[in-house]
């Protein structure tokens, strides 16, 4: 067990030199990447799993402030524009999308959670309404008074750009990291989709070993980022971080690391 441990580590700081250096991909450095992703490939987290956890408040995942990587780059996602439409994947009651609603901007998220998104309304004191999603059986639609935030109660694979149209902007604080690593190019392709052609997507990923921790979250190196959106978009890391807190350590891990990512349609 010892010397699993010792391996894991010297996988894991191979990888962040890798990463850091911006080296080439070798052969060895594919190798290392396709064994450490090999460990949460096949881990599976149900739908009715995730609701579970707002049932139980085991969130935590959600953070109370507005996420600081997101302030940080706004400027960039905004890119000089206002009145943007924003599309938040798996919103939960993020306060990011209040924040971004009083700044001028619309928002569009879709989350699994009744209640997480009537905590979302309640807890920002919002009134707000209710309605079936004729074109995905099963679905709601909540939307505030200003009509400016709409939040959709369904599976995210089930929601198109046929529902809302595409979007300038997505944040994804923690929603490709969330989704079953084996639905990342299902996911990746919905994304793209509802991205417009001036979209401004900011993803953040996480990187850690996932031999000590199988997640959620889950691990996504900066080479799945590329390989999944590299074809049609441009992608730029625009930070990384050390998020190493005492959560993370008691899942067993002494290293941590959080990028954000800015990506964009590629010009046809």
């Amino acid at each position: 067990m010892c010397g699993s441990n010792v391996f894991s580590r010297v996988l894991w700081l191979f990888l962040c030199c890798a990463i850091a250096s911006c080296s080439p991909l070798t052969a060895d450095r594919q190798a290392n990447i396709t064994s450490m992703l090999e460990q949460q490939a096949d881990r599976v987290m149900a739908l009715g799993e995730w609701e579970e956890r707002w049932q139980q408040n085991k969130i935590g995942f959600h953070q109370p402030e507005v996420h600081k990587m997101l302030k940080k780059n706004i400027d960039k996602v905004l890119n000089g524009r206002t009145g943007v439409r924003f599309f938040f994947p798996l919103c939960g009651k993020a306060v990011d999308m209040k924040w971004l609603a009083d700044m001028g901007h619309s928002v569009v998220g879709v989350e699994i959670s009744e209640k997480a998104i009537r905590q979302f309304f309640e807890e920002n004191n919002m009134t707000y309404t209710e309605e079936p999603v004729p074109a995905i059986p099963g679905a709601k639609v909540y939307k505030n008074s200003e009509k400016n935030i709409s939040l959709y109660q369904c599976n995210l694979y089930n929601f198109s750009n046929s529902i809302e149209g595409q979007f300038g902007a997505i944040w994804d604080r923690g929603s490709l990291v969330a989704v079953n690593p084996g639905d990342r190019e299902k996911y990746a392709a919905l994304i793209i989709s509802l991205m417009a052609n001036d979209c401004r997507y900011l993803l953040d990923t996480l990187l850690y070993n996932p031999d000590l921790y199988q997640g959620p979250p889950f691990f996504v190196p900066d080479e799945q980022v590329h390989s999944l959106f590299g074809s049609s978009c441009g992608i730029e890391l625009l930070q990384s971080e050390d998020a190493l807190t005492d959560k993370q350590r008691n899942w067993g891990l002494d290293k941590f690391l959080e990028n954000v990512h800015l990506i964009t349609p590629k010009s046809n």
